[in-house]
């Protein structure tokens, strides 16, 4: 492998993580707040539906993103009143939205399956496109792939450098202790519910404007499970979440890269990326890891399992009593 086809993988793994970057951020945010949208892979698929819908209506990406967010907010505000107000299992009635969104995304969309439409242009950032190794990775794709980086850092900096990130933590953390101190809880997990559910929209809609352009049955099918396993793994940071939709994402490449060169059947390559990241997940949890580590110094070892792991939100699920 040369070094043209390693950049070729690499920009293609970037390309294909987008979508990841967004979902994933999205219940990053969600699961900050403390509430669990495990409606992801239904919201998902059924944004995307409507995101093509849309686009092919007007003729326009941009209406088609925009219907998207709103029905990924919508979704998102049915989990937020179940749970935060009607105080219901976060479990349950996501997992049902998944499975109706996914039934709905098929019923609805049947008339567009294959339907060709309006895709995100290309566009390569001049001087910046022409940087040695940097400027084909990195900026020689499309608008979208510099907006998921753009997401990357300002969610990053709205959770660690600003109040209003410190809020946000807060109410996924000790919601009792912010009400305490004047914050409104509910609102707040409200709010960052319905912001998380419209970037899983803006997800939906890469993949069938973007990544893979168009609508079919089961168009997304994986990708919403995937991106709630990206945001355990990635320890609930905006920047180690990111990474992790780009470790998928290199991993999808290599499949893609690997059909033309491994004798094995196609079907094999396409579903090992994501065999290999939950496979990665489980190791990285397992009490073997522990034992492995014991032979490190005592602050060494608790540095390596904190790079490694993360205590989730602790009031991620619990419903809160605000008097």
């Amino acid at each position: 492998m040369d070094l043209n086809q390693l950049l070729i993988i690499l920009a293609t793994a970037i390309a294909t993580a987008t979508p990841l970057v967004f979902a994933a951020v999205g219940e990053t945010i969600n699961e900050r707040a403390g509430v669990i949208n495990l409606s992801a892979e239904g919201t998902v698929m059924l944004c995307a539906m409507v995101g093509m819908a849309a686009a092919l209506a007007t003729g326009s990406v941009i209406p088609g993103f925009i219907a998207a967010a709103v029905v990924g907010a919508l979704v998102a505000s049915v989990v937020a009143y179940g749970t935060i107000t009607l105080k219901q299992s976060q479990i349950a009635i996501g997992f049902v939205l998944a499975l109706l969104c996914s039934d709905l995304s098929a019923f609805l969309g049947n008339p567009i399956v294959r339907v060709p439409g309006p895709t995100v242009p290309s566009f390569q950032v001049p001087i910046l496109k022409d940087i040695p190794v940097i400027g084909p990775l990195f900026f020689q794709s499309d608008l979208l792939v510099y907006c998921s980086y753009a997401l990357i850092l300002v969610t990053w900096v709205v959770f660690y450098r600003t109040r209003w990130g410190l809020t946000l933590r807060s109410v996924g953390e000790q919601p009792a202790a912010a009400f305490a101190r004047g914050t409104n809880v509910v609102r707040n997990r409200y709010l960052y519910t319905l912001i998380g559910g419209a970037l899983m929209g803006i997800a939906g809609a890469a993949f069938s404007l973007d990544f893979k352009a168009g609508w079919s049955y089961r168009h997304t099918a994986g990708y919403g499970w995937i991106a709630l396993a990206i945001v355990i793994f990635g320890g609930w940071n905006p920047l180690r979440v990111a990474l992790g939709a780009y470790l998928f994402g290199v991993l999808q490449s290599l499949a893609s890269f690997a059909q033309d060169k491994v004798a094995v059947p196609t079907q094999v390559l396409t579903v090992a990326p994501f065999v290999l990241m939950i496979l990665v997940l489980v190791l990285t949890s397992a009490s073997w890891l522990d034992r492995l580590l014991a032979f490190l110094p005592a602050e060494t070892r608790r540095t390596v399992l904190r790079g490694i792991r993360a205590r989730p939100p602790a009031a991620l699920g619990k419903a809160f009593e605000q008097d």
